[in-house]
């Protein structure tokens, strides 16, 4: 609303029954619609706003991950949301999350649609494990630490392949995983990276991610078909399972 306007923040709680709608289950949810008086969104590019890396945005003022992440982050809670924006007339977006309700016999809660499980203790990091983590946006690199970290791995962190070739090879901290983006500046890809990085330390085992559908770099993508790759936006137990399938792995060869 560059001119001015209003911004609605509305909650409350609601009970969804139409069986008709597929990705929504009927139960009680709490909702939150954000609207604004602003200059709207043109139709054309309604269908491409949760797209990873999709942004109107001048560079430089945005990733184009924001409504990528929400919703991400409402779909890993098994809610949904819905947006709807007019030219001229402003945008709304609206989140329905499954309500948690107290029993009456004070049992504790009940749901009445199931959230996704927190990572369990056997697919947290082990002690003293580190994962290099390779992103170039900050804000997505800030998101990543933070998950690693809550899963009990210490985390090195660079922004594109030579920082993190330097880490490696300073040789300060033992690496347990390299965990880039598939896409990198600086004139090294991630699978360039995780070549490079496995002939400095053999045996490393590395993690793909991208926000990308299909190959991401085209015909002649240097992915491996048998390369390990997890989709953003993921959720935390499917990072957490990722990664210590990719840990155990590689010790285990390393022990056959």
């Amino acid at each position: 609303m560059p001119d001015g306007g209003s911004l609605t923040i509305e909650t409350a709680n609601v009970e969804l029954a139409d069986p008709s709608a597929e990705d929504v289950a009927p139960g009680q949810y709490a909702m939150m619609n954000v609207s604004d008086t602003g200059r709207g969104i043109p139709q054309e590019l309604m269908d491409k706003l949760f797209e990873p890396f999709f942004t109107t945005k001048e560079v430089g003022t945005g990733s184009g991950l924001g409504l990528s992440m929400v919703y991400g982050f409402v779909k890993q809670s098994r809610g949904h949301v819905r947006l709807h924006s007019e030219v001229g007339a402003g945008t709304s977006v609206r989140i329905h999350l499954p309500r948690f309700v107290s029993t009456d016999a004070g049992e504790g809660a009940t749901a009445t649609a199931e959230a996704e499980s927190p990572p369990t203790e056997s697919s947290r990091a082990r002690e003293g494990e580190t994962v290099l983590l390779v992103e170039d946006n900050e804000h997505v690199r800030t998101l990543g630490v933070s998950a690693l970290e809550n899963l009990g791995y210490q985390v090195l962190e660079g922004a594109h392949g030579p920082s993190a070739l330097r880490l490696l090879e300073g040789g300060a901290t033992c690496v347990d995983l390299l965990f880039t983006d598939v896409v990198l500046p600086g004139g090294m890809s991630g699978p360039e990276l995780g070549a490079a990085s496995s002939a400095r330390r053999p045996g490393l085992p590395v993690l793909f991610t991208s926000g990308y559908t299909g190959k991401a770099g085209g015909k002649d993508d240097p992915l491996r078909s048998d390369a390990r790759m997890l989709r953003k936006p993921y959720a935390l137990e499917t990072l957490a399972g990722a990664i210590r399938l990719a840990i155990d792995r590689a010790g285990s060869r390393r022990s056959a």
